[in-house]
């Protein structure tokens, strides 16, 4: 059985290993041990502490497998992206350019380097570990921290965002990257991933392009990547959608990778969830697959559990399944189906 749950220091030895093997690079995981000792420091004292407003916390969360304890996975929420320093991204504009004496008016799309998404809620740092089977744990792993958001709103901002690796070659190479960062750092794009902290650095308003760059004026490789998710991407960008995120006018700075938000209000988590009381079965329930999440005493549990369509049957949980969310007969969890289809089901067997 899989469950997520709250990184803690013990887990260390596990993080640097996907910190150093992950790809792409997760920018919530520094390669550096005791930068990342810090980084998971920071998670539990921001799971610890009163908060009412977001602000520098940092919530890093790890998937374990209950059986042998190997943790496969790895996601992070940033309560307020770019809260020391702004941060960076290119926004969509058209730009008109016209004259009467010619009688010419074009709109033309450029891309501003802009920080309109600093302060914002940000989903950040996915991994899973690729031995991992199906789709099922990805869904878990990334879905986990809406239903976190769920149930501690105010830890976060009315909006939320996450940003999607964008299109690279097998050797990494971003044709968008190419075509503008390499001009102004004239270094490779996996260094300044490395040294982009997660697109808070000062440096990069210091060296990128500070007035609009004209798309029609890039090599067509890189206009054809504007905004489109990578390959490796897919999967988390369809998770993205199911919770109910779209794309925004924002394009990574770096690689033109897209930019997804969410009004938290309208995100399956919090649109679809349902609070049920646990009780005990001998075996899982027939019924669809749901995320169930408890937050008992703070410590913070989610597994994928199938459970019937009838809300007024509570939440039968087999014991492998109470243990892992740390609940008792009786107590309440949360529940939101994993896909659209069964909460579509739902409401037809209820009208």
């Amino acid at each position: 059985m899989l469950f997520v749950r709250p990184s803690r220091l013990a887990d260390l030895d596990a993080l640097e290993h996907m910190a150093r093997t992950a790809q792409p690079v997760l920018h919530s995981l520094p390669h550096d041990r005791r930068a990342l000792e810090a980084r998971v420091a920071l998670s539990e004292d921001s799971f610890r502490a009163e908060v009412d407003f977001p602000g520098e916390e940092f919530y890093l969360f790890v998937l374990e497998d209950a059986a042998t304890g190997k943790l496969l996975g790895t996601a992070s929420i940033v309560a307020a992206a770019g809260y020391s320093e702004p941060f960076y991204a290119f926004r969509n504009d058209a730009l008109i350019h016209a004259s009467r004496e010619l009688h010419v008016s074009r709109k033309i799309h450029a891309l501003t380097m802009s920080h309109e998404l600093t302060g914002k809620s940000r989903l950040a740092g996915f991994y899973i570990d690729p031995s991992l089977r199906g789709d099922a744990a990805a869904h878990l792993m990334s879905r986990s921290r809406m239903m976190y958001i769920a149930a501690n709103r105010k830890r976060f901002t009315p909006e939320v965002f996450s940003l999607l690796l964008g299109v690279t070659d097998d050797a990494g190479v971003s044709p968008f990257w190419e075509a503008v960062g390499r001009k102004f750092f004239g270094r490779n794009f996996a260094d300044i991933e490395i040294e982009s902290g997660g697109r808070s650095r000062t440096f990069i308003a210091e060296v990128m392009p500070s007035y609009p760059v004209y798309v029609p004026l890039l090599p067509e490789a890189a206009q054809r990547v504007l905004g489109e998710p990578d390959e490796k991407a897919l999967l988390a960008y369809d998770i993205h959608q199911e919770e109910g995120f779209e794309t925004d006018r924002f394009v990574d700075i770096f690689d033109a990778g897209p930019v997804l938000t969410a009004q938290i209000d309208r995100a399956a988590c919090v649109a679809r969830n349902e609070n049920r009381v646990v009780h005990e079965a001998a075996s899982a329930a027939q019924g669809p697959t749901y995320l169930v999440a408890s937050n008992r005493a703070g410590d913070f549990r989610c597994v994928l559990a199938d459970l019937s369509t009838d809300r007024a049957a509570g939440a039968a949980l087999p014991a492998a399944v109470r243990d892992a969310l740390g609940v008792q007969d009786g107590e309440t969890v949360r529940c939101v189906p994993l896909h659209q289809a069964a909460q579509n089901e739902h409401s037809g067997e209820a009208q």
